[in-house]
């Protein structure tokens, strides 16, 4: 394979990990994304004996933080101190593989993070502005976005952050707002000179475009690639690289008191000043050009690890490129997405109390329906079948009847192999293949094919088992019986190695019941791990079932969850008053209106944003295009086919570069929930509503 020459000029690679905001715990789709799929590979090139080292830690600046620590009346350093323990924790108990997990609190952080910003102002790198900023005079400090709220000038929601409306998910600057207050007083806060560095970003757009565009085209994942091109193909903005906020890493230069480094630009750091924390020698692997550099994020990082962190390292001139950046999509939970303020999330501290020991039953699930390509969706009901019907049944049946048969039959010692039959050969030399199948699935970042490899492996041995009949032979054919285990055998050795970046702690348990070393990658394919006359340890269950009160209990726990949910956003509802009515209008106003009954066509959520959704609809006349603000509130899957109202003949905008033609008419209640304007099934498209 190309990608597979292309990494043999690299010494040693360096791993990071997206730093997880020190505002909650883990949940799913953290793991999922990121974080198992790391570890597989890190555990996987430590195996081949290579030079690598595994970065990780918390995220613990920026605005979100600050606005936690307000709610509770504590300090910013309270709430990540209680975050950053919970995941750490969590990470080591799961058994994530870092060789440091560090935090952006840290002095060596700070200390890395001024360097950083010092050298590229020394060196001219940044553009000075002053800009006008909302400022608080009761608290007497500027308002960082997400401490303004107001009206949408685009949807006319009334709760609208200063960056972004949560409801048509519009980009927002704070000065758009209608209305703006402040979230700190209650107040309506004023305009206000203020001084800000930003990063040019538009001057590195030509070098990004020859660098990814060309240079990674062939190597990067599609979503990853197709993302940086769309950013890049509408053109880089400069962008400010300091907020006037009291809680981050302090502008290192004169006149900047009461201004911190944007957590944007202060995050990718951590990475640099993680590693300086643990070795000395981390220049090589941050400066050496025989490093490469593996970035595993989410998908809704992939602008700062590939384009904005990217040109930073190069203006700062020192530092090496990312060679690959491998972003996943996101996890469903089921059929929800996953909310960490609706709490409607599997959270990782919760699920290892809940199946203690289980922890590679988790890995198994998430890296099997991993959202390698596209968003997919955790099921409790199909973690339980995954664990039941293909841990337990396949691999673990295999191991145990392997195990126990070998303890009957030969008082747990290793058989001796004697003359091979056709089945025999034949399982021997599928053997063989498995571990180069697997390693090149996963040298190109392919988690969910490799992992299928595995479990082929372990249907070899199941097959091969149940064919030759061990059992029936013993009477008349002892010899034939060593034979049949020892190859049996022998395939558990060969499935504890090759299962170990999967799953280390089953992986371990294997070898311990055969009562073998730790094998390196290369000793794979060898095939004659078990020597003739070695006593086995017991045999044991290296996976159990799980019950339907097992899962009856989460499922009950993510129903309660929801009715909550409900619960409390009825009540808000109740608690609100209505609009007020509109003014009067003429007949003759109303008649200009052109309402027409519609059906969804087609659906799709449109990249970058959280509420907006592209739809083609059939309006009778004509197929059209429309932008609607719906898909915080729906799913695409659940409108397609919807008989809807829209008005056909609004003035033509563009959302996000799309052409909307029309308006949906939907019904919003006091608590803003949303709902379809329909019409009985009978009316035919383009149908006039009166």
């Amino acid at each position: 394979m190309e990608h597979l020459s292309n990494e043999k000029k690299f010494k040693r690679s360096l791993v990071t990990s997206a730093l997880p905001y020190a505002n909650g715990p883990l949940h799913i789709g953290h793991l999922a994304g990121v974080y198992i799929p790391a570890d597989i590979y890190v555990r996987f090139l430590r195996m081949n004996k290579e030079d690598v080292i595994f970065i990780g830690g918390s995220d613990e600046h920026g605005v979100p933080i600050t606005i936690k620590a307000l709610q509770e009346g504590v300090t910013p350093q309270e709430i990540v101190d209680r975050y950053h323990t919970i995941i750490k924790k969590s990470f080591e108990e799961f058994g994530i593989s870092f060789d440091i997990y560090s935090r952006t609190s840290n002095k060596i952080h700070h200390e890395t993070a001024s360097e950083f910003f010092r050298k590229m102002y020394d060196a001219g790198q940044f553009i000075e502005k002053v800009s006008q900023q909302y400022y608080d005079e009761e608290r007497g400090q500027f308002l960082a976005d997400r401490y303004i709220t107001g009206t949408c000038p685009h949807c006319n929601y009334e709760k609208a952050y200063g960056d972004q409306c949560e409801k048509c998910g519009t980009s927002l600057n704070a000065t758009d707002l209608i209305n703006p207050v402040s979230v700190l007083s209650g107040n309506s806060p004023i305009l206000k000179d203020t001084r800000h560095w930003f990063l040019p970003l538009d001057e590195y757009e030509p070098w990004l475009k020859e660098w990814i565009l060309e240079g990674h085209k062939d190597d990067w994942k599609t979503n990853v690639y197709g993302q940086c091109k769309s950013w890049l193909d509408q053109g880089l903005q400069p962008r400010a690289v300091t907020r006037d906020l009291n809680w981050g890493v302090k502008v290192p230069v004169e006149g900047a008191d009461g201004k911190v480094l944007y957590v944007w630009f202060d995050a990718p750091i951590g990475y640099i000043s993680a590693t300086k924390e643990l070795t000395p020698h981390w220049e090589k692997y941050w400066k050496d050009p025989q490093t490469r550099l593996i970035h595993f994020i989410g998908k809704d990082n992939i602008v700062f690890h590939c384009i904005i962190f990217p040109a930073m390292l190069r203006a700062e001139g020192t530092f090496i490129l990312p060679d690959n950046v491998p972003a996943f999509e996101f996890l469903n939970l089921e059929g929800d997405k996953i909310s960490t303020s609706r709490n409607w999330a599997v959270w990782l501290h919760e699920y290892l109390v809940d199946f203690p020991g289980k922890q590679d039953v988790l890995r198994y699930v998430l890296t099997s329906n991993a959202p390698e390509a596209k968003d997919n969706d955790f099921t409790w009901k199909d973690f339980q079948s995954r664990n039941n019907n293909e841990l337990v049944a396949i691999l673990g049946n295999f191991v145990n009847r392997t195990m126990v048969l070998t303890h009957k039959f030969f008082n747990g010692i290793v058989p001796e192999k004697g003359a091979l039959q056709i089945s025999d050969k034949e399982t021997l030399d599928a053997m063989k293949k498995f571990p180069d199948r697997i390693a090149g699935s996963l040298r190109n970042f392919r988690f969910r094919e490799s992992l299928a490899e595995f479990m082929n492996l372990a249907r070899l041995g199941n097959k091969y088992l149940t064919e030759n009949e061990p059992w029936k032979t013993f009477p008349a054919d002892p010899g034939r019986t060593g034979t049949i285990l020892n190859i049996s055998l022998q395939i558990c050795a060969q499935l504890s190695i090759v299962g170990e970046p999967f799953l280390p702690f089953s992986s371990e348990k294997i070898r311990k019941m055969l009562n073998l070393p730790a094998i390196t990658w290369d000793k794979a394919t060898r095939l004659e791990w078990l020597v003739a006359g070695n006593p086995l340890n017991p045999a044991d269950y290296v996976f159990e079932k799980i019950d339907d009160a097992q899962i009856e209990a989460q499922v009950q726990r993510l129903l309660d969850t929801k009715k909550n949910n409900e619960s409390a956003v009825a009540e808000a509802a109740a608690s609100l008053p209505l609009k007020p009515a509109k003014p009067e209008i003429t007949y003759e106003d109303f008649s200009k209106m052109d309402i027409r009954v519609a059906t969804i066509l087609e659906a799709e959520k449109i990249p970058k944003t959280t509420k907006l959704m592209k739809l083609k609809v059939d309006t009778g006349l004509d197929q059209r295009t429309l932008v609607a603000g719906i898909a915080e509130h729906f799913e695409p899957s659940q409108v397609i086919g919807r008989k809807i109202c829209i008005l056909a003949n609004l003035e033509s905008r563009k959302l996000k570069g799309i052409e909307s033609q029309g308006m949906i008419l939907m019904a919003e209640d006091a608590g803003g929930m949303l709902f379809f304007v329909s019409t009985v099934p009978e009316a035919e498209n383009g149908s006039t509503v009166k």
